[in-house]
């Protein structure tokens, strides 16, 4: 059931968007916010999370809605709810309260919609009866896996240029999601001592998360086998000696999302070369967000990272070499293997619905380097951007027992030495910056990352 929020700013917030966005584009764009996928049965669905360029603009997540946007002005097409939906799902509001609640102009049935197609751009949403339905009335392939043509290309690039830093309203939100996602790690370190499963503790992460009201904004990563990057498993056992990775995001009701991780033992105390590595890690981060601010490019950040971890390497004995020479090889991708960053804002990836073209300064291409291949973001940063700050050390078996790679290394690898720290799966230190006029700030400085206050959290 959808409640209006009491804000008195979101419509004067809504409005000063598309009034941005009337200046940029002289054509009419359609944004869809698409519908409830069904789970196995129609009326068993998924949570439902509206398309984010329809949330920017419409402020509310609206099933089965569209907006048309055009010279500052903002029509909704939503139907009204049947009668027959208030005895399952309570009254809900009408299509006039919800036209005044964002600040339209004009508001109908989504029938209507088929009279104003001619001319308008869109942006494809990713549930596939949406895209189906947006090709069809646009007569036109509109494909999520596709990227933007013409008319759409020019409205992508449209609202990439307003979505790449943040306003006021918008600000707002994130740091809700910073703060909610700031308790959600410190409620997950006090739950660990008596934890048995990788599921307690993801528990009692998402239960803040539920009790403020919000959901995660991703797919939570709460393991011990952090080697894995994307590990959504969460039925292995906590052991003593075993480390904790958490990266867990909350995500408020219009759509903004928190994005963290830290990593800490499950017996409260790191060992010797559990330590050692987390320090390694924790230098790199520390070094990048010092290094935030206007201008500064943020694939110079990723390779701070990358040579802060290369050289911590070097002092525990485990790389041979100097530093800069082992970047240049891409011998830090061993063990530091993705970007240091991303966008954050209504995605969590912000805009990477539309591939390259948000995370790219117009005329470069993504690197087909191993150090550089998965970098998401490849501008240079403005007051207002916020990106995540994420270092990391993993031991990836596919990637460490490759014989190619173990050749190509074997030079200034001290494999011997690396198998010291077996101890260590993966490590991961993530936080969220705000580059602001003078510099930056961390939205989640609230959540310690430093190895002593780590462990005194976890001990409660």
């Amino acid at each position: 059931m959808l409640i209006l929020q009491t804000s008195t700013s979101l419509s004067d917030t809504l409005r000063h968007r598309r009034q941005q966005l009337a200046k940029l584009i002289d054509f009419p764009a359609i944004l869809w916010s698409g519908s409830n996928n069904p789970r196995n049965f129609l009326a068993n669905t998924f949570p439902f999370r509206a398309n984010s360029h329809f949330l920017y603009f419409a402020g509310l997540p609206l099933p089965k809605a569209a907006i048309r946007l055009e010279a500052g002005k903002l029509e909704l097409f939503i139907d009204d709810p049947s009668p027959s939906s208030v005895l399952w799902h309570g009254e809900t509001p009408t299509r006039e309260e919800i036209a005044e609640k964002i600040g339209a102009d004009v508001a109908g049935p989504m029938a209507e919609l088929e009279s104003w197609l001619e001319d308008a751009a869109t942006l494809a949403v990713q549930d596939a009866a949406t895209w189906t339905q947006q090709s069809q009335l646009l007569n036109r392939w509109v494909l999520p896996q596709s990227p933007p043509q013409g008319i759409d290309l020019e409205l992508a690039k449209a609202i990439i240029s307003l979505r790449l830093t943040h306003d006021d309203g918008a600000l707002t939100e994130l740091r809700k999601a910073a703060a909610v996602t700031v308790k959600a790690h410190k409620a997950g370190m006090a739950a660990t001592p008596q934890a048995k499963l990788e599921a307690e503790v993801r528990a009692a992460m998402e239960g803040v998360i539920i009790a403020h009201n919000m959901t995660t904004s991703y797919n939570s990563i709460v393991t011990v086998r952090s080697e894995v990057l994307h590990n959504e498993q969460y039925h292995h056992s906590l052991q003593p000696g075993d480390l904790l990775l958490a990266d867990v995001g909350a995500e408020t009701q219009t759509g903004w999302a928190g994005d963290v991780t830290r990593t800490w033992p499950v017996s409260g105390k790191f060992s010797s070369t559990q330590r050692d590595i987390y320090n390694v890690v924790l230098a790199a981060h520390d070094a990048c967000i010092a290094k935030i601010q206007p201008g500064v490019e943020y694939e110079d950040i990723h390779l701070l990272a990358a040579t802060a971890i290369a050289e911590g390497l070097v002092e525990l004995g485990i790389f041979q070499g100097n530093p800069q020479d082992l970047v240049e090889m891409d011998a830090h991708a061993l063990f530091f293997p993705h970007g240091i960053g991303h966008l954050l804002g209504l995605d969590v990836h912000d805009m990477e619905d539309l591939g390259d073209l948000a995370g790219y300064e117009e005329g470069r291409e993504r690197s087909d380097r191993f150090g550089l291949s998965y970098l998401r973001l490849n501008r240079p940063l403005r007051p207002g951007m916020l990106v995540t700050i994420e270092p990391g050390f993993y031991q990836v078996p596919a990637i460490l027992n490759d014989v190619n790679v173990r050749s190509k290394y074997q030079s200034v690898v001290n494999w011997q030495r690396l198998s010291e720290f077996a101890d260590v799966r993966g490590i991961r230190i993530e936080d969220d910056v705000l580059v602001t006029t003078e510099g930056s700030e961390v939205l989640t400085a609230a959540l310690p990352n430093d190895a002593d206050t780590v462990e005194n959290l976890v001990n409660g």
